[in-house]
Protein backbone atom coordinates (compact mmCIF):
# COMPACT_ATOMS: atom_id res chain seq x y z
CA UNK A 1 0.00 0.00 0.00
CA UNK A 2 3.11 2.33 0.70
CA UNK A 3 4.46 2.03 -2.70
CA UNK A 4 0.88 2.88 -4.22
CA UNK A 5 0.66 5.80 -2.26
CA UNK A 6 3.81 7.37 -3.42
CA UNK A 7 3.30 6.06 -6.96
CA UNK A 8 3.04 9.74 -8.99
CA UNK A 9 -0.20 10.47 -11.21
CA UNK A 10 0.12 10.50 -14.93
CA UNK A 11 -1.10 13.88 -14.57
CA UNK A 12 2.00 14.68 -12.18
CA UNK A 13 4.40 13.01 -14.37
CA UNK A 14 3.37 15.02 -17.77
CA UNK A 15 3.75 18.00 -15.44
CA UNK A 16 7.57 17.02 -14.95
CA UNK A 17 8.28 15.89 -18.29
CA UNK A 18 6.78 19.08 -19.84
CA UNK A 19 8.83 21.29 -17.27
CA UNK A 20 12.33 19.45 -18.73
CA UNK A 21 11.19 20.66 -21.65
CA UNK A 22 10.88 23.85 -21.36
CA UNK A 23 14.05 24.01 -19.56
CA UNK A 24 15.72 21.47 -22.23
CA UNK A 25 14.43 24.32 -25.14
CA UNK A 26 16.28 26.81 -22.72
CA UNK A 27 19.51 24.72 -22.73
CA UNK A 28 19.61 24.01 -27.07
CA UNK A 29 16.66 25.60 -28.65
CA UNK A 30 18.38 24.82 -32.04
CA UNK A 31 18.91 21.16 -31.36
CA UNK A 32 15.26 20.89 -30.87
CA UNK A 33 14.09 22.62 -33.98
CA UNK A 34 16.30 20.23 -35.93
CA UNK A 35 15.55 16.86 -34.01
CA UNK A 36 11.31 18.11 -34.96
CA UNK A 37 11.79 18.37 -38.46
CA UNK A 38 14.32 15.17 -39.09
CA UNK A 39 12.03 13.61 -37.06
CA UNK A 40 8.65 14.10 -38.93
CA UNK A 41 11.02 13.44 -42.58
CA UNK A 42 11.87 10.81 -41.51
CA UNK A 43 9.10 9.14 -41.33
CA UNK A 44 7.58 10.66 -44.71
CA UNK A 45 9.86 8.85 -46.85
CA UNK A 46 8.97 5.09 -46.49
CA UNK A 47 5.60 6.28 -46.96
CA UNK A 48 6.00 8.33 -50.04
CA UNK A 49 7.77 4.75 -51.35
CA UNK A 50 4.90 2.12 -50.00
CA UNK A 51 2.19 4.70 -52.02
CA UNK A 52 3.98 5.08 -54.83
CA UNK A 53 4.81 1.09 -54.94
CA UNK A 54 1.05 0.29 -54.56
CA UNK A 55 -0.04 2.25 -57.29
CA UNK A 56 2.84 0.69 -59.63
CA UNK A 57 1.23 -2.63 -58.50
CA UNK A 58 -2.67 -1.57 -58.72
CA UNK A 59 -2.20 -0.13 -62.53
CA UNK A 60 -0.43 -2.71 -63.55
CA UNK A 61 -3.54 -5.27 -62.88
CA UNK A 62 -5.93 -2.62 -63.93
CA UNK A 63 -3.79 -3.18 -67.37
CA UNK A 64 -2.56 0.13 -67.37
CA UNK A 65 -0.06 1.39 -70.58
CA UNK A 66 3.84 0.80 -70.15
CA UNK A 67 3.81 4.27 -70.72
CA UNK A 68 1.82 5.20 -67.26
CA UNK A 69 3.98 2.57 -65.53
CA UNK A 70 7.62 3.78 -66.31
CA UNK A 71 6.20 7.22 -65.61
CA UNK A 72 5.40 6.17 -61.78
CA UNK A 73 8.35 4.02 -61.57
CA UNK A 74 10.89 7.07 -62.74
CA UNK A 75 8.75 8.92 -60.34
CA UNK A 76 8.91 6.74 -57.29
CA UNK A 77 13.06 6.12 -57.92
CA UNK A 78 13.32 10.08 -58.45
CA UNK A 79 11.55 10.86 -55.19
CA UNK A 80 13.02 8.12 -53.35
CA UNK A 81 16.51 9.26 -54.62
CA UNK A 82 16.05 12.99 -53.49
CA UNK A 83 14.30 11.97 -50.07
CA UNK A 84 17.31 9.71 -49.38
CA UNK A 85 19.76 12.80 -50.15
CA UNK A 86 17.35 15.07 -48.14
CA UNK A 87 17.01 12.79 -45.01
CA UNK A 88 21.30 11.87 -45.32
CA UNK A 89 21.44 15.79 -44.61
CA UNK A 90 18.90 16.48 -42.35
CA UNK A 91 20.20 13.21 -40.40
CA UNK A 92 23.69 14.63 -40.34
CA UNK A 93 23.09 17.98 -39.02
CA UNK A 94 20.81 16.29 -36.33
CA UNK A 95 23.40 14.45 -35.28
CA UNK A 96 26.01 17.75 -35.82
CA UNK A 97 23.45 19.62 -33.04
CA UNK A 98 23.05 16.16 -30.49
CA UNK A 99 26.73 15.70 -30.01
CA UNK A 100 27.21 19.02 -28.07
CA UNK A 101 24.18 18.12 -25.89
CA UNK A 102 25.96 16.87 -22.80
CA UNK A 103 28.49 20.03 -23.69
CA UNK A 104 25.52 22.20 -23.51
CA UNK A 105 23.83 20.51 -20.59
CA UNK A 106 27.18 21.13 -18.49
CA UNK A 107 27.17 24.42 -19.49
CA UNK A 108 23.58 25.37 -18.54
CA UNK A 109 24.16 23.73 -14.83
CA UNK A 110 27.28 25.64 -14.60
CA UNK A 111 25.00 28.70 -15.33
CA UNK A 112 22.90 27.71 -12.81
CA UNK A 113 25.59 27.23 -10.31
CA UNK A 114 27.06 30.91 -10.90
CA UNK A 115 23.55 32.35 -10.13
CA UNK A 116 23.21 30.15 -7.03
CA UNK A 117 23.58 31.40 -3.44
CA UNK A 118 27.13 30.53 -2.16
CA UNK A 119 26.02 28.43 0.73
CA UNK A 120 24.52 26.07 -1.35
CA UNK A 121 27.94 25.69 -3.44
CA UNK A 122 29.72 25.55 -0.05
CA UNK A 123 27.08 22.37 1.19
CA UNK A 124 28.78 19.16 0.65
CA UNK A 125 25.29 17.69 -0.10
CA UNK A 126 24.97 20.51 -3.38
CA UNK A 127 27.98 18.65 -4.11
CA UNK A 128 27.23 14.91 -4.23
CA UNK A 129 23.83 16.03 -5.56
CA UNK A 130 25.54 17.87 -8.39
CA UNK A 131 27.64 15.02 -9.13
CA UNK A 132 24.97 12.45 -8.91
CA UNK A 133 23.20 14.30 -11.49
CA UNK A 134 26.31 14.22 -13.71
CA UNK A 135 26.83 10.33 -13.22
CA UNK A 136 22.71 9.66 -14.47
CA UNK A 137 23.76 11.54 -17.49
CA UNK A 138 27.32 9.90 -18.30
CA UNK A 139 26.26 6.50 -17.41
CA UNK A 140 22.40 5.96 -18.56
CA UNK A 141 21.51 9.40 -20.45
CA UNK A 142 19.56 9.75 -17.98
CA UNK A 143 17.87 13.49 -16.65
CA UNK A 144 17.97 16.42 -19.04
CA UNK A 145 19.72 14.52 -21.81
CA UNK A 146 17.32 11.45 -21.83
CA UNK A 147 14.58 14.12 -23.04
CA UNK A 148 16.00 15.17 -25.88
CA UNK A 149 16.76 11.24 -27.03
CA UNK A 150 12.86 10.54 -26.00
CA UNK A 151 11.86 13.52 -27.86
CA UNK A 152 13.13 12.07 -31.30
CA UNK A 153 11.64 8.87 -31.12
CA UNK A 154 8.55 10.27 -29.26
CA UNK A 155 8.04 12.73 -32.30
CA UNK A 156 8.86 9.74 -34.53
CA UNK A 157 6.60 7.38 -33.30
CA UNK A 158 3.61 10.22 -33.10
CA UNK A 159 4.19 10.98 -37.23
CA UNK A 160 4.54 7.38 -37.70
CA UNK A 161 1.30 7.00 -36.20
CA UNK A 162 -0.45 9.94 -38.07
CA UNK A 163 0.49 8.97 -41.50
CA UNK A 164 -0.48 5.35 -41.08
CA UNK A 165 -4.01 6.11 -40.06
CA UNK A 166 -4.46 8.43 -42.33
CA UNK A 167 -3.68 5.72 -44.99
CA UNK A 168 -4.81 2.85 -43.69
CA UNK A 169 -8.49 4.93 -42.58
CA UNK A 170 -9.75 3.10 -45.81
CA UNK A 171 -9.53 -0.37 -44.30
CA UNK A 172 -12.11 0.09 -41.49
CA UNK A 173 -14.79 2.06 -43.80
CA UNK A 174 -15.12 0.59 -46.64
CA UNK A 175 -17.52 -2.71 -46.94
CA UNK A 176 -18.12 -4.93 -49.95
CA UNK A 177 -21.79 -5.65 -50.81
CA UNK A 178 -22.85 -9.30 -50.64
CA UNK A 179 -23.98 -11.55 -48.07
CA UNK A 180 -20.66 -12.86 -45.83
CA UNK A 181 -20.81 -15.67 -43.15
CA UNK A 182 -18.83 -16.92 -40.56
CA UNK A 183 -15.05 -15.03 -39.85
CA UNK A 184 -15.67 -13.32 -43.09
CA UNK A 185 -18.58 -11.78 -41.91
CA UNK A 186 -17.06 -11.05 -38.25
CA UNK A 187 -14.34 -9.37 -40.32
CA UNK A 188 -16.78 -7.24 -42.51
CA UNK A 189 -18.76 -5.66 -39.44
CA UNK A 190 -17.22 -2.38 -37.55
CA UNK A 191 -16.90 -4.43 -34.30
CA UNK A 192 -13.84 -6.59 -35.35
CA UNK A 193 -12.06 -2.73 -36.29
CA UNK A 194 -13.01 -2.10 -32.23
CA UNK A 195 -11.42 -5.58 -31.41
CA UNK A 196 -8.24 -4.64 -33.01
CA UNK A 197 -7.83 -1.19 -31.62
CA UNK A 198 -8.59 -2.94 -28.27
CA UNK A 199 -5.57 -5.33 -28.81
CA UNK A 200 -3.54 -2.64 -30.15
CA UNK A 201 -4.13 -1.26 -26.50
CA UNK A 202 -3.08 -4.31 -24.77
CA UNK A 203 -0.25 -3.74 -26.48
CA UNK A 204 0.37 -0.47 -25.62
CA UNK A 205 -0.73 -1.26 -22.26
CA UNK A 206 1.74 -4.44 -21.61
CA UNK A 207 4.48 -2.20 -23.27
CA UNK A 208 4.34 0.58 -20.50
CA UNK A 209 3.70 -1.52 -18.18
CA UNK A 210 6.70 -4.45 -18.41
CA UNK A 211 8.90 -0.94 -18.32
CA UNK A 212 7.37 0.75 -15.09
CA UNK A 213 8.05 -2.33 -13.43
CA UNK A 214 11.03 -3.11 -14.89
CA UNK A 215 12.65 0.23 -15.14
CA UNK A 216 12.94 1.27 -11.67
CA UNK A 217 15.49 -1.97 -10.88
CA UNK A 218 17.26 -0.90 -13.81
CA UNK A 219 17.17 3.17 -12.10
CA UNK A 220 18.49 1.72 -8.63
CA UNK A 221 21.00 -0.63 -10.55
CA UNK A 222 22.77 1.82 -12.31
CA UNK A 223 22.37 4.43 -9.51
CA UNK A 224 24.69 2.20 -7.16
CA UNK A 225 27.09 1.95 -10.19
CA UNK A 226 27.24 5.48 -10.85
CA UNK A 227 28.50 6.07 -7.16
CA UNK A 228 31.40 3.46 -6.94
CA UNK A 229 32.60 5.01 -10.86
CA UNK A 230 32.70 8.42 -8.76
CA UNK A 231 35.13 6.27 -5.88
CA UNK A 232 36.97 5.08 -8.31
CA UNK A 233 37.89 8.23 -9.82
CA UNK A 234 38.78 9.49 -6.59
CA UNK A 235 41.22 6.72 -6.18
CA UNK A 236 42.39 7.78 -9.94
CA UNK A 237 43.12 10.98 -8.82
CA UNK A 238 45.14 9.98 -5.64
CA UNK A 239 47.25 8.06 -8.22
CA UNK A 240 50.03 10.52 -8.36
CA UNK A 241 50.52 10.26 -4.15
CA UNK A 242 49.80 6.78 -4.06
CA UNK A 243 52.71 6.47 -6.46
CA UNK A 244 55.18 8.82 -4.42
CA UNK A 245 53.99 6.49 -1.62
CA UNK A 246 54.56 3.07 -2.91
CA UNK A 247 51.27 1.93 -2.80
CA UNK A 248 50.05 2.12 -6.98
CA UNK A 249 49.09 -1.47 -6.55
CA UNK A 250 46.68 -1.26 -4.11
CA UNK A 251 45.15 1.79 -5.85
CA UNK A 252 44.88 -0.56 -9.12
CA UNK A 253 43.54 -3.09 -7.08
CA UNK A 254 40.37 -0.89 -5.48
CA UNK A 255 39.71 0.30 -8.69
CA UNK A 256 39.43 -3.30 -10.34
CA UNK A 257 37.31 -3.90 -7.21
CA UNK A 258 35.21 -0.99 -7.23
CA UNK A 259 34.61 -0.88 -10.75
CA UNK A 260 35.57 -4.05 -13.21
CA UNK A 261 33.91 -6.29 -10.96
CA UNK A 262 31.05 -4.28 -9.86
CA UNK A 263 30.40 -3.27 -13.84
CA UNK A 264 30.59 -7.11 -14.66
CA UNK A 265 27.68 -8.08 -12.07
CA UNK A 266 25.89 -5.01 -13.24
CA UNK A 267 26.11 -5.80 -17.06
CA UNK A 268 24.66 -9.36 -15.86
CA UNK A 269 21.61 -8.24 -13.91
CA UNK A 270 21.08 -5.52 -16.95
CA UNK A 271 21.04 -8.25 -19.37
CA UNK A 272 18.36 -10.04 -17.31
CA UNK A 273 15.84 -7.23 -17.01
CA UNK A 274 16.07 -6.32 -20.55
CA UNK A 275 15.09 -10.01 -21.57
CA UNK A 276 12.23 -10.12 -19.49
CA UNK A 277 11.36 -6.70 -20.99
CA UNK A 278 12.30 -7.91 -24.81
CA UNK A 279 10.08 -11.34 -24.07
CA UNK A 280 6.48 -9.33 -22.87
CA UNK A 281 7.09 -6.87 -25.68
CA UNK A 282 7.76 -9.52 -28.43
CA UNK A 283 4.88 -11.59 -27.50
CA UNK A 284 2.14 -8.90 -27.14
CA UNK A 285 3.79 -7.51 -30.80
CA UNK A 286 3.82 -10.97 -32.43
CA UNK A 287 0.44 -11.53 -31.40
CA UNK A 288 -0.99 -8.33 -32.74
CA UNK A 289 0.87 -8.58 -36.05
CA UNK A 290 -0.76 -11.72 -36.13
CA UNK A 291 -4.32 -10.45 -35.93
CA UNK A 292 -3.87 -7.73 -38.30
CA UNK A 293 -2.31 -10.02 -40.99
CA UNK A 294 -5.00 -11.76 -40.94
CA UNK A 295 -7.46 -9.09 -40.69
CA UNK A 296 -5.76 -7.27 -43.95
CA UNK A 297 -6.31 -10.74 -45.76
CA UNK A 298 -9.82 -11.65 -45.17
CA UNK A 299 -10.64 -8.20 -46.34
CA UNK A 300 -8.48 -8.51 -49.37
CA UNK A 301 -9.69 -12.16 -49.84
CA UNK A 302 -13.40 -10.61 -49.75
CA UNK A 303 -12.47 -8.01 -52.34
CA UNK A 304 -12.35 -4.70 -50.33
CA UNK A 305 -8.93 -3.54 -52.06
CA UNK A 306 -6.63 -4.80 -54.76
CA UNK A 307 -3.12 -6.33 -54.45
CA UNK A 308 -1.55 -2.67 -54.26
CA UNK A 309 -3.65 -1.89 -51.38
CA UNK A 310 -3.15 -5.17 -49.93
CA UNK A 311 0.48 -4.29 -50.34
CA UNK A 312 -0.01 -0.82 -48.94
CA UNK A 313 -1.87 -1.45 -45.73
CA UNK A 314 0.45 -4.37 -44.73
CA UNK A 315 3.66 -2.25 -44.72
CA UNK A 316 1.75 1.15 -43.13
CA UNK A 317 -0.06 -1.43 -40.45
CA UNK A 318 3.35 -2.92 -39.71
CA UNK A 319 5.01 0.29 -39.10
CA UNK A 320 1.84 1.40 -37.07
CA UNK A 321 2.32 -1.47 -34.96
CA UNK A 322 5.98 -0.93 -34.31
CA UNK A 323 5.29 2.92 -33.88
CA UNK A 324 2.55 2.36 -31.47
CA UNK A 325 5.04 0.23 -29.35
CA UNK A 326 7.60 3.24 -29.44
CA UNK A 327 5.10 5.37 -28.49
CA UNK A 328 4.37 3.70 -25.49
CA UNK A 329 7.91 2.73 -24.52
CA UNK A 330 8.79 6.13 -24.80
CA UNK A 331 6.48 7.32 -22.65
CA UNK A 332 7.07 5.26 -20.16
CA UNK A 333 10.96 5.95 -20.46
CA UNK A 334 10.27 9.17 -19.41
CA UNK A 335 7.88 8.71 -16.73
CA UNK A 336 10.88 6.88 -15.41
CA UNK A 337 13.22 9.35 -16.19
CA UNK A 338 11.23 11.82 -13.98
CA UNK A 339 12.79 10.01 -11.07
CA UNK A 340 16.10 11.81 -12.46
CA UNK A 341 14.21 14.68 -13.11
CA UNK A 342 12.93 15.68 -9.48
CA UNK A 343 17.03 15.38 -8.83
CA UNK A 344 17.40 18.18 -11.47
CA UNK A 345 14.17 19.71 -10.51
CA UNK A 346 15.96 19.79 -6.28
CA UNK A 347 19.33 21.29 -8.00
CA UNK A 348 17.65 23.86 -9.49
CA UNK A 349 15.36 24.72 -7.07
CA UNK A 350 17.90 25.50 -4.16
CA UNK A 351 16.03 28.38 -2.62
CA UNK A 352 17.83 31.54 -2.79
CA UNK A 353 17.05 33.12 0.80
CA UNK A 354 19.64 36.18 0.77
CA UNK A 355 17.53 39.59 1.22
CA UNK A 356 18.65 41.67 -2.14
CA UNK A 357 18.32 45.25 -1.05
CA UNK A 358 18.02 48.14 -3.95
CA UNK A 359 20.28 50.90 -2.70
CA UNK A 360 22.88 52.52 -5.27
CA UNK A 361 26.04 52.53 -3.59
CA UNK A 362 27.53 55.75 -4.45
CA UNK A 363 30.82 55.66 -6.51
CA UNK A 364 33.67 58.17 -5.00
CA UNK A 365 37.17 58.76 -6.71
CA UNK A 366 38.71 57.81 -3.87
CA UNK A 367 37.25 54.35 -3.44
CA UNK A 368 36.85 55.28 0.33
CA UNK A 369 34.40 53.91 2.37
CA UNK A 370 33.67 53.41 5.88
CA UNK A 371 32.39 49.79 7.41
CA UNK A 372 31.66 48.29 10.33
CA UNK A 373 31.28 45.03 11.64
CA UNK A 374 28.72 45.63 14.81
CA UNK A 375 28.52 42.51 17.28
CA UNK A 376 28.85 39.65 14.29
CA UNK A 377 28.45 36.22 15.25
CA UNK A 378 28.26 33.84 12.42
CA UNK A 379 27.33 30.15 12.17
CA UNK A 380 27.64 28.16 9.18
CA UNK A 381 24.50 26.17 8.24
CA UNK A 382 23.88 23.38 10.10
CA UNK A 383 26.76 23.74 12.50
CA UNK A 384 26.02 24.58 16.03
CA UNK A 385 29.46 26.34 16.72
CA UNK A 386 29.82 30.01 16.24
CA UNK A 387 32.75 30.58 13.71
CA UNK A 388 33.11 34.62 14.87
CA UNK A 389 31.17 35.86 17.89
CA UNK A 390 30.32 38.92 18.72
CA UNK A 391 33.22 40.67 16.43
CA UNK A 392 32.94 44.74 16.53
CA UNK A 393 35.44 45.95 13.96
CA UNK A 394 35.88 49.74 11.70
CA UNK A 395 37.45 49.96 8.98
CA UNK A 396 37.95 52.39 5.61
CA UNK A 397 38.60 50.38 2.05
CA UNK A 398 41.92 51.49 1.32
CA UNK A 399 43.56 50.82 4.57
CA UNK A 400 46.27 48.25 4.94
CA UNK A 401 44.99 45.65 7.61
CA UNK A 402 46.51 42.41 8.49
CA UNK A 403 44.42 39.70 9.96
CA UNK A 404 46.37 36.73 11.87
CA UNK A 405 45.10 33.82 13.86
CA UNK A 406 45.52 30.24 14.67
CA UNK A 407 43.77 27.50 12.46
CA UNK A 408 39.91 27.92 12.40
CA UNK A 409 39.77 31.45 13.99
CA UNK A 410 37.76 32.61 11.60
CA UNK A 411 39.81 34.71 9.50
CA UNK A 412 38.09 33.55 5.52
CA UNK A 413 35.01 33.99 7.62
CA UNK A 414 35.21 37.26 8.07
CA UNK A 415 36.42 37.99 4.66
CA UNK A 416 33.18 36.19 3.15
CA UNK A 417 30.73 37.83 5.45
CA UNK A 418 32.51 41.06 4.49
CA UNK A 419 32.05 40.23 0.47
CA UNK A 420 28.25 39.20 1.48
CA UNK A 421 28.68 35.36 0.22
CA UNK A 422 27.09 34.61 3.55
CA UNK A 423 24.83 37.42 5.72
CA UNK A 424 25.53 37.07 10.02
CA UNK A 425 23.69 35.02 12.14
CA UNK A 426 23.56 37.89 14.39
CA UNK A 427 24.79 41.34 14.65
CA UNK A 428 25.32 43.89 11.49
CA UNK A 429 27.80 44.68 8.70
CA UNK A 430 27.32 48.22 7.65
CA UNK A 431 28.68 50.65 4.91
CA UNK A 432 28.72 54.08 5.94
CA UNK A 433 26.24 53.66 8.57
CA UNK A 434 23.59 51.58 6.42
CA UNK A 435 23.04 47.51 6.80
CA UNK A 436 25.19 46.10 3.83
CA UNK A 437 22.30 44.11 2.79
CA UNK A 438 20.30 46.99 1.77
CA UNK A 439 22.43 47.70 -0.77
CA UNK A 440 22.19 46.47 -4.61
CA UNK A 441 24.18 43.21 -4.19
CA UNK A 442 26.02 43.57 -7.33
CA UNK A 443 27.12 47.42 -7.02
CA UNK A 444 28.19 46.15 -3.20
CA UNK A 445 30.44 43.30 -4.39
CA UNK A 446 32.23 45.07 -6.76
CA UNK A 447 34.01 46.99 -4.01
CA UNK A 448 36.00 44.45 -3.35
CA UNK A 449 38.47 42.18 -4.90
CA UNK A 450 39.22 38.66 -3.46
CA UNK A 451 41.91 36.11 -3.42
CA UNK A 452 40.93 33.29 -1.39
CA UNK A 453 43.56 30.63 -0.23
CA UNK A 454 42.06 28.19 -2.66
CA UNK A 455 42.77 30.25 -6.06
CA UNK A 456 42.61 29.01 -9.20
CA UNK A 457 43.72 29.65 -12.68
CA UNK A 458 41.97 28.77 -15.60
CA UNK A 459 44.00 26.89 -19.01
CA UNK A 460 43.26 29.78 -20.64
CA UNK A 461 45.29 32.74 -21.95
CA UNK A 462 47.61 35.11 -19.49
CA UNK A 463 45.00 38.37 -20.47
CA UNK A 464 41.97 36.20 -20.37
CA UNK A 465 43.06 34.59 -16.77
CA UNK A 466 43.68 38.14 -15.51
CA UNK A 467 40.79 40.12 -16.38
CA UNK A 468 38.16 37.47 -16.71
CA UNK A 469 37.06 38.17 -20.19
CA UNK A 470 38.00 37.76 -24.06
CA UNK A 471 38.12 40.88 -24.83
CA UNK A 472 40.27 42.48 -22.28
CA UNK A 473 42.30 46.07 -22.08
CA UNK A 474 45.79 45.00 -22.38
CA UNK A 475 47.56 48.11 -20.94
CA UNK A 476 45.74 47.51 -17.66
CA UNK A 477 46.72 43.71 -17.74
CA UNK A 478 49.77 44.59 -18.45
CA UNK A 479 49.70 47.07 -15.32
CA UNK A 480 48.38 44.33 -13.15
CA UNK A 481 50.58 42.17 -13.40
CA UNK A 482 53.71 44.97 -12.81
CA UNK A 483 51.97 45.65 -9.37
CA UNK A 484 52.67 41.89 -8.30
CA UNK A 485 55.93 42.09 -10.12
CA UNK A 486 55.23 39.53 -13.23
CA UNK A 487 55.36 41.77 -15.87
CA UNK A 488 58.60 41.35 -17.17
CA UNK A 489 58.63 37.57 -16.60
CA UNK A 490 55.80 36.89 -19.11
CA UNK A 491 56.84 39.86 -21.60
CA UNK A 492 59.75 36.83 -22.29
CA UNK A 493 57.09 34.96 -23.74
CA UNK A 494 56.72 34.51 -27.33
CA UNK A 495 53.19 35.35 -27.39
CA UNK A 496 52.96 37.64 -24.34
CA UNK A 497 49.66 37.57 -23.09
CA UNK A 498 48.08 35.20 -25.76
CA UNK A 499 50.00 32.46 -23.94
CA UNK A 500 48.02 29.68 -22.53
CA UNK A 501 48.92 28.68 -18.72
CA UNK A 502 48.27 24.98 -18.90
CA UNK A 503 47.83 22.91 -21.96
CA UNK A 504 43.76 22.01 -21.06
CA UNK A 505 43.22 23.58 -24.65
CA UNK A 506 46.16 23.96 -26.71
CA UNK A 507 49.18 21.90 -26.86
CA UNK A 508 51.66 25.03 -26.58
CA UNK A 509 50.21 26.13 -22.74
CA UNK A 510 52.75 26.73 -20.25
CA UNK A 511 53.05 25.31 -17.10
CA UNK A 512 53.97 28.12 -14.29
CA UNK A 513 54.72 27.45 -10.55
CA UNK A 514 52.65 27.30 -7.83
CA UNK A 515 53.43 31.20 -6.63
CA UNK A 516 53.74 32.60 -10.33
CA UNK A 517 49.88 31.22 -10.21
CA UNK A 518 49.68 32.83 -7.02
CA UNK A 519 50.33 36.38 -8.49
CA UNK A 520 47.92 35.94 -11.68
CA UNK A 521 45.18 35.66 -9.37
CA UNK A 522 46.12 38.60 -7.50
CA UNK A 523 47.04 40.77 -10.73
CA UNK A 524 43.49 39.37 -11.29
CA UNK A 525 41.65 40.69 -8.29
CA UNK A 526 43.43 43.95 -9.26
CA UNK A 527 41.90 44.33 -12.88
CA UNK A 528 39.02 45.91 -12.87
CA UNK A 529 36.91 47.91 -14.80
Amino acid sequence: MKNKKNRRSLRTDIGLILRGYRVLYETCPQNIIWATINAVAQQFAPYFTLCLSAEIINQLMAGASLRTLLLLALATVTGQLLLNIAMHLLSRKTEEMGSINFDLNELYMLKVGCRMQYKHLEDPDTALLRQQIRNFSNFGGNGLIRLYWCYQSLLSAMANIIFSVSLTVSLFRTVPQGKLTGFLAFVNHPLSALVLLALIGLNIGAEMISIYRLEPKRTKLWSSFSLRYSRCHWYMDLYSDAFLLGAPKLCIERCRQTMIDYDNECLREDIKISAKRSAISRTMETVTNLALYLYIGAKAYIGTFGVGNFFLYTGTVERFLRAVSDFGSELSSLRQNNNYLLEVYRYLDLPDEMYHGTLSVEKREDNKFEIEFRNVSFRYPGSDAYALKNVSFKFHVGQRLAFVGMNGSGKTTFVKLLCRLYDPTEGQILLKGIDISRYNYDEYVRLFSVVFQDYFTFHFSLGENVSARQDYDAEKVWSCLKKVGMDEKFAQMERGLGTPLGTGYQNDGVEISGGEKQKVALARALYKD
